[in-house]
């Protein structure tokens, strides 16, 4: 089996319409996953067999709409997701701005480096590289020397990159996320902000650890993905490290953990020595509520 990550910005103009037989395709395949359609474009991941997922990639590739998709391509054992799910939303990528001010990657965007071009500039001494991504799935893996904004929603973004935008604006600025969605409007955002020099990592930590010759160097941790995996690696170089710490000690642990308070149930790092001792909670005030 596979699973695929993707997405285009194209004109839907009938998103609606779009999405049945889209859901069709995809059931009459027996995928599953999560897709997004909006009047922007799609955004999805979705696993299945060989077959099944070759005979989808086929059929949008066949589709002058979506001729121009690129498809990010994992080896899995079984179905990393539950259901499929295909929902349409007025945006693929929420970055808050309203439609109005919404930002489209057809007409504004950033510089696309590919891995080799993105790892040599990260090397420079003048060089901002900011993480696109929310910061829980930073805590998990993250590029050398990236910052990371303290945002929970990519709609937080704009007003974040506000309050900081003078350590910024004139500096060349590098963005990244999972597989490129997200940058495609961020750094279109950021050029729009006044920022003269902005460049964005074509296809996302994806697919810059799959570059053979780049093979993730200084990308740290893991990376969170949206499936049944949580984390994959990045990394395949010496530079490889895993920084995620255990909410209770300084020990590295790779994976989440969801807390066991049900009420709660946030992802938190838990290394095996705390969780025999605190039982499987992010909190004292969590295995407090727990056992009351």
């Amino acid at each position: 089996m596979q699973v695929l990550l993707y997405y285009l910005y194209f004109p839907v103009p009938d998103p609606a319409e779009y999405m049945q037989a889209h859901r069709e395709l995809c059931e009459r395949l027996e995928l599953r996953g999560r897709i997004l359609i909006g009047r922007e474009g799609i955004n999805g991941t979705v696993s299945g067999t060989i077959e099944q997922t070759e005979a989808y990639m086929q059929a949008l590739q066949d589709d002058p709409l979506t001729a121009a998709i690129e498809f990010k391509i994992d080896p899995c054992e079984e179905h990393l997701f539950p259901k499929l799910s295909i929902k349409v939303r007025d945006e693929i990528v929420t970055l808050g701005l309203g439609r109005e001010d919404d930002i489209d990657p057809n007409e504004i965007t950033g510089d696309r480096l590919d891995a080799q071009q993105f790892y040599e500039a990260m090397q420079g001494d003048d060089v901002v590289i900011i993480d696109g991504r929310n910061k829980y799935e930073a805590d998990m893996g993250k590029f050398k020397n990236a910052i990371v904004p303290d945002i929970e929603s990519f709609r937080e973004f704009p007003q974040w990159f506000r309050d900081n935008a003078d350590e910024i604006r004139d500096k060349k600025v590098l963005t990244y996320c999972t597989g490129g969605i997200r940058c495609e409007k961020l750094s279109g955002f950021l050029k729009r902000e006044g920022c003269s020099d902005v460049s964005q990592l074509d296809g996302g930590i994806v697919k810059y650890g799959k570059d053979p010759e780049v093979r993730g160097r200084d990308f740290e941790g893991l990376c969170y993905v949206f499936d049944k995996r949580v984390g994959v690696e990045a990394n395949f170089t010496e530079t490889r490290k895993i920084i995620s710490t255990c909410v209770y000690c300084d020990t590295t642990v790779p994976d989440y953990s969801n807390c066991g308070w049900p009420d709660c149930n946030r992802q938190f790092f838990i290394c095996p020595d705390c969780q025999e001792k605190q039982g499987k909670y992010c909190s004292e005030e969590c295995c407090d509520a727990a056992s009351s």
